[in-house]
């Protein structure tokens, strides 16, 4: 897994001593979210430092499932993150700012009841995202750390909805309906975009 996980991030983290090389960017991670892994869904991270406080991270989340209980949930995020640590870099609680862009095949999830609850109908399409996150980090061995994440964001999404036969849905729920179908929608709302506990290697030895 290690070896897998390096090959990801090296190039990036070669990036990162490049840009910043008179500094802490010596020091990189290389992560993977173990909840979305349990799950069957690949969230592998690289963090890289570029000063002593201070964080840079990529995030790619792909969700394989063409269907999950009867929902379809294949979808795709990449995501750049500046993260603000406390104390100093990968060590302790910080803050972060993220933004994304993202590609679905899936059920579109709402909550009811509390309860989270998926369409009975499958929608395709495109966004993005903007957000923020709140996270701690905690180094233990020689190279090893953990980091436990929340983030919630605003997503813009654009797409086409589909009943479960495969037909178009030319009339989707909308407050106002337009006065010719049109089945092209569009929607914003809040929602979580990121969580989980992610296992990190450092790959590249901090400078003395």
């Amino acid at each position: 897994m290690i070896r897998k996980l390096t090959r990801l991030g090296g190039l990036l983290l070669l990036a990162c001593g490049s840009l910043f090389p008179g500094s802490a960017a010596a020091q990189g991670y290389i992560k993977l979210n173990v909840p979305y892994a349990l799950l069957g869904i690949v969230n592998p991270a690289v963090e890289c430092a570029i000063s002593p406080k201070s964080t840079l991270q990529t995030d790619i989340v792909v969700s394989p499932w063409k269907s999950f209980d009867g929902k379809h949930m294949c979808f795709a995020i990449f995501m750049g993150e500046y993260r603000r640590y406390f104390r100093e870099h990968n060590d302790g609680f910080y803050l972060g700012a993220n933004l994304g862009m993202m590609a679905f095949d899936m059920s579109k999830p709402y909550i009811e009841d509390w309860q989270l609850k998926f369409e009975n109908r499958y929608c395709k399409g495109y966004g993005m995202m903007i957000g923020l996150c709140v996270g701690y980090e905690h180094r233990f061995g020689e190279r090893w750390l953990l980091d436990a994440f929340f983030g919630w964001a605003w997503m813009d999404s654009h797409y086409n909805g589909y009943s479960f036969s495969g037909e178009i849905d030319m009339y989707p729920h909308r407050p106002v309906q337009p006065e010719y179908p049109d089945p092209f929608n569009g929607s914003s709302e809040w929602y979580p975009n990121k969580i989980g506990v992610s296992i990190g290697y450092r790959i590249f030895q901090p400078k003395r």
